[in-house]
Order: C-alpha cells, then sequence, then structure tokens
C-alpha cells in the first residue's frame, strides 16, 4: 500500500519538475537580451543554443540508463529528426517573440496527439477527447489571429508571422514526437530522452557541416564563450535532465492523470519568468491571455478524472522531456 509520505514526495518533485522546465524562457533570455551580464555577446542563434542545451542535457541524460537499456529501431531516427526540428522551431519562436506565445502554442500537442491518433491511426475518440480539440484550436486560433501583425511593417510582417507559426509547428511536430515514444513504448524512457537530446545535437552539427562546410562548422560550434558555455550547461542539465529524472520517479506514486494537471505550472511560469526578466518584450497583452486560458483549461478538461477517463493516456508536458508517452 502506498504511503502518504511517498504521494507527497512524488507531488512536491513533479511540481519541482515543472519549475525546472519553466526556466527555458530565463535561459533564453540571459543568452539572448543585453540584461547586463554580457551573456548575449557573442550572439548565439537559437539552433545553436538548441545543439548545446541538447549536447549538455544528452550526456546528463546517459547517467541514467543502464546497459542493458541501450537499444536501436529504425523508428529512432525518425523519432530524432522530429525532435531536432520542433526543438529548433520551439528554440526560435521562443528566442525571437514574446515567451508566452510560444509556450502556450507548443502546449497545443495533446489536442494534435488526439486529432493524429484518431483520424491517421484509426482509434476511437471518446466526446471529451473532440471537446479539448475544439476547445484548444479555439485557443491557438486567438492567440495566432489576435497576434499576426497586420499593422506592422510590411517588410516586418512575414517574420513575426513565421515566429507565430514556428510555436504552432512546435507543438505538431512535439504530438509527432509522442507518437513516436508511444510506438516505443518498451524502451527504455531515458535512453529514449538521450537519445533525443544527443540526436539535436548530432543532427544539428550534421546540418551546418554538409551545408556550410567545415570551417563555417568550426567557427559555428567555437563561437560561445566560456561564460556562455557554462549556462549552457546549466540549461542542458538544470532546465532538461533534472526535471526528466525527478518526472519519472514522480510518476511511480502519482497517477499519470495528476501529473498532467501538476505540470500545468510549466506553461504558467514560463512567460511569467520572462517578463520579470524582459518586461519590454515578454508583456502579455488580451489575446495571449485568452487563448492560453483557453489552451490550459482544454487540457485541465482532456486531464480531470471522470467516470470513463480513468485509464486515459496522458500527454507528457513540458519541452521536449519526453516523459512516459
Amino acid at each position: 500500500m502506498m504511503s502518504s509520505g511517498n504521494l507527497s514526495a512524488g507531488r512536491a518533485g513533479l511540481v519541482l519538475a515543472a519549475v525546472l522546465w519553466s526556466l527555458g524562457s530565463v535561459f533564453m533570455r540571459l543568452l539572448g537580451e543585453p540584461l547586463g551580464l554580457g551573456l548575449h555577446e557573442p550572439h548565439l542563434t537559437p539552433l545553436q543554443i538548441a545543439f548545446y542545451r541538447g549536447l549538455f542535457g544528452g550526456l546528463a541524460m546517459l547517467a541514467l540508463v543502464r546497459r542493458g537499456e541501450v537499444t536501436f529501431r529504425p523508428q529512432m531516427v525518425g523519432m530524432i529528426v522530429t525532435f531536432t526540428a520542433m526543438s529548433g522551431l520551439y528554440l526560435s519562436a521562443l528566442g525571437l517573440g514574446p515567451a508566452a506565445n510560444a509556450i502556450f502554442l507548443q502546449n497545443t500537442a495533446p489536442l494534435w496527439v488526439f486529432v493524429f491518433v484518431v483520424l491517421v491511426l484509426g482509434e476511437r475518440g471518446d466526446r471529451r477527447g473532440w471537446e479539448t480539440v475544439l476547445i484548444g484550436a479555439a485557443g491557438a486560433v486567438v492567440i495566432v489571429a489576435g497576434n499576426w501583425p497586420w499593422s506592422a511593417p510590411a517588410r516586418e510582417q512575414p517574420v513575426q508571422g513565421l515566429i507565430l507559426l514556428m510555436g504552432l509547428g512546435s507543438g505538431v511536430l512535439y504530438a509527432i514526437v509522442v507518437l513516436f515514444l508511444r510506438a516505443l513504448r518498451d524502451a527504455s524512457s531515458a535512453w529514449l530522452v538521450a537519445l533525443n537530446l544527443l540526436g539535436t545535437a548530432v543532427t544539428l552539427g550534421l546540418f551546418v557541416l554538409l551545408n556550410d562546410g567545415w570551417s563555417a562548422f568550426v567557427a559555428w560550434v567555437s563561437a560561445p564563450s566560456g561564460r556562455q558555455i557554462a549556462v549552457l550547461a546549466v540549461f542542458g542539465v538544470v532546465q532538461m535532465a533534472i526535471p526528466y529524472w525527478l518526472f519519472a520517479r514522480g510518476l511511480r506514486t502519482v497517477s499519470p492523470q495528476e501529473a498532467a494537471i501538476i505540470t500545468l505550472i510549466e506553461p504558467l511560469l514560463n512567460p511569467v519568468w520572462a517578463y520579470l526578466l524582459t518586461p519590454e518584450k515578454d508583456t502579455p497583452n488580451v489575446w495571449m491571455g485568452i487563448g492560453g486560458g483557453l489552451i490550459l483549461f482544454a487540457l485541465v478538461w482532456r486531464y480531470l478524472p471522470s467516470g470513463s477517463n480513468a485509464d486515459r493516456e496522458p500527454v507528457p508536458h513540458g519541452e521536449g522531456q519526453g516523459g512516459e508517452p
């Protein structure tokens, strides 16, 4: 029988995991904005940040992988490529635009998972699932339409619009990653996360090498200063590896449905940290509030216990953490 102490410890671990996941906007602002710490120079692109975050986070995750858990399957290649593209889009949207837009739009992933499972895999969908999709889709439309640069100068409209679409695209790709994780559910979760993170670093590195040549690759990899490397290492370990470990331990005592609700702390806190650091860039507007509220309500509605959803399979929260599918 599970003790109340174990349950409380599991819940506390999930709360801490969500808080650590929410620090993504903090690291992106530290590395991208002039906050007086000198960490924004030399300038690092979102793809460079994704490369180093994946490298350091993946190496840390390897410490949790047992030798017997190391396996390779063809589906893992597709998972890694999709995860890499998702990370690139998400960090680009998070770094170039308001944090709230990127975070809420990526959190549409559970809605896309439901749609793909029903329409592509042919599984039976329930009424609450479709209600969730409609509510969440309405939230995404509000964010994109409300923040679309209708009044911006003509030359800025494509860029600002693309940033919004990158956030939405990251949610779609994250859903595909979850489907890969679902297909690989009998493999070690820690190994899958390590593969995704290290695979991101390898894939991005190969892309730069093959596209731009050896000299450009060396310059790209060696661009960060020593202080930036230190921050990137903390980014990978603290915002990716440690919260995943806490999340996995929490699921030993906390139901997946409750874990999904608890980790909604992450998309609530993430834009708050960004606003505290760069209010001129991350002041929320009414469209973010309405759209984000609809998306979060949709997720709560999806995972709230009911008589017919006791065994509902959850979708992991926290960008890129790749938890139990």
